[in-house]
């Protein structure tokens, strides 16, 4: 059975890219541009997993994933963070994996592969 993956970025190019990349592999695939609907999203449709900006205009990826840590029934849900700010995943708890933008394909999956078990 396809594991569901949410990709949370602003840019709509990384979101396909990745969106790509994942169903390629087998994985279901929703997105949200935002932290806010990211959220939404997640409480709605239960990702196995979530690939994560941190760096968005509107609600950022970092509010999204305190707020998800601190949620009872779905703080446990992996979390991979794609970046193109170098040590801004520091700012949240130590996520599954962490990439900085560009992505390479193959060691992406490895990560996602690896956390969904």
């Amino acid at each position: 059975m396809a594991k569901k993956v949410l990709v949370v970025d602003d840019e709509a190019d990384v979101r396909k890219f990745i969106s790509v990349v994942l169903e390629q592999a087998g994985h279901e695939v929703i997105t949200a541009a935002d932290g806010r609907q990211a959220l939404e999203v997640t409480r709605q449709q239960h990702p196995d997993l979530v690939i994560l900006d941190l760096q968005m205009p509107e609600a950022t990826g970092t509010d999204f994933y305190r707020k998800l840590a601190r949620d009872k029934e779905l703080g446990q849900v992996p979390i991979i963070v794609v970046s193109g700010l170098a040590g801004r995943h520091l700012a949240v708890r130590e996520p599954v994996a962490v990439f900085d933008k560009p992505i390479d394909p193959d060691e992406f999956l490895e990560a996602v592969n690896k956390a969904l078990g």
